[in-house]
């Protein structure tokens, strides 16, 4: 940061000292200089512009530098930004400036003050100020690319279907329509039977062989309309929409199922036999509103039930 780019505010009660301030200031090369006769008139200006460097004398009337620290560093903390503090003591001993310190100022300077003592102070000041707000700019990005990556974080990487996070994200929005228009939400639960046997014989490249077919069978068999995915391992979730509940029909799912066991499998060992189990829970707008766990446990209880059945069933 050049000297033309430093932003400085002065802040003390005695024009004089503001005035002399200024002066070697602007000999020193810093061309951005304000002046300011009280804290609250700073902090106004600040508002107005953002300030690298601020230079306040410790006594004051009103609202002193400690006080007007605090104020800083408190709308540093909500803005984002650094803003470092210098002020200007005529105070002796060591406890007043470990308080300062503790306070939140940056350095301290004797007054009255050396000029080249105080073109020194402020160029430091100023490097800590670029550097501060070059650190939170940074991790200001880092934590967007991080929200980005987790909202883009929305599809199983095997199978190309939507994960978890986006099926609860999905359920939510259907719910709320349907108990809105009256609609009606079909949230169906599939499991791969016996697919850990799969994984153990052949090896978990081939299970995702299986895991991958399967999903292309669900996909081909669905409505365009209706969200896919992958709930983790062998689960997988269907949410389906309906304007009127009474378009739905069971033979759906009956078709779904057909369609899955039609055929074998293709894999890099030869065709394989799968079949899958099927659980499924209906909401109808009309009814009281349902939690998203509540709709998935229910679904949930339906595919054991379904598989405690012996397997290759759907249970409603």
């Amino acid at each position: 940061m050049s000297s033309k780019d430093v932003s400085i505010i002065i802040v003390d009660d005695m024009q004089f000292s503001r005035v002399v301030v200024k002066a070697a200031l602007r000999k020193a090369g810093y061309t951005n200089v304000r002046m300011s006769d009280s804290a609250r008139q700073a902090l106004k200006m600040m508002d107005e512009e953002h300030a690298d460097v601020v230079l306040a004398d410790w006594v004051m009337p009103e609202m002193d530098g400690l006080d007007l620290t605090d104020i800083i560093r408190q709308r540093d903390e909500e803005k984002n930004t650094y803003t470092a503090v210098i002020l200007f003591t005529a105070q002796e001993g060591i406890e007043p400036l470990v308080e300062a310190f503790d306070r939140g100022v940056d350095d301290y300077i004797c007054k009255p003050p050396n000029p080249r003592e105080l073109a020194a102070r402020v160029n430091a000041a100023a490097r800590i100020a670029s550097l501060q707000n070059d650190l939170l700019e940074t991790h200001q990005q880092l934590a967007d690319t991080v929200k980005h990556l987790e909202e883009m974080a929305l599809t199983d990487p095997l199978t190309g279907v939507g994960n978890r996070r986006l099926l609860t994200r999905q359920m939510e929005y259907h719910l709320l329509e349907a108990n809105a228009r009256k609609g009606g939400v079909c949230f169906v639960m599939l499991d791969i039977d016996h697919f850990k046997k799969i994984n153990d014989t052949y090896g978990h490249d081939v299970g995702d062989e299986v895991l991958v077919g399967f999903t292309r069978r669900i996909r081909r068999t669905v409505r365009p309309t209706d969200l896919v995915a992958r709930m983790g391992g062998e689960e997988f979730g269907i949410i389906m929409h309906y304007t009127n509940p009474a378009n739905f029909k069971t033979t759906s799912l009956d078709r779904l199922l057909q369609n899955i066991n039609q055929r074998p499998f293709k894999t890099s060992v030869g065709d394989l036999e799968v079949t899958a189990s099927i659980g499924i829970c209906f909401y109808r707008g009309s009814s009281e509103l349902p939690s998203v766990q509540k709709i998935i446990k229910c679904a949930d209880e339906k595919l054991y039930e379904a598989k405690a059945n012996g397997r290759n069933r759907i249970a409603f």
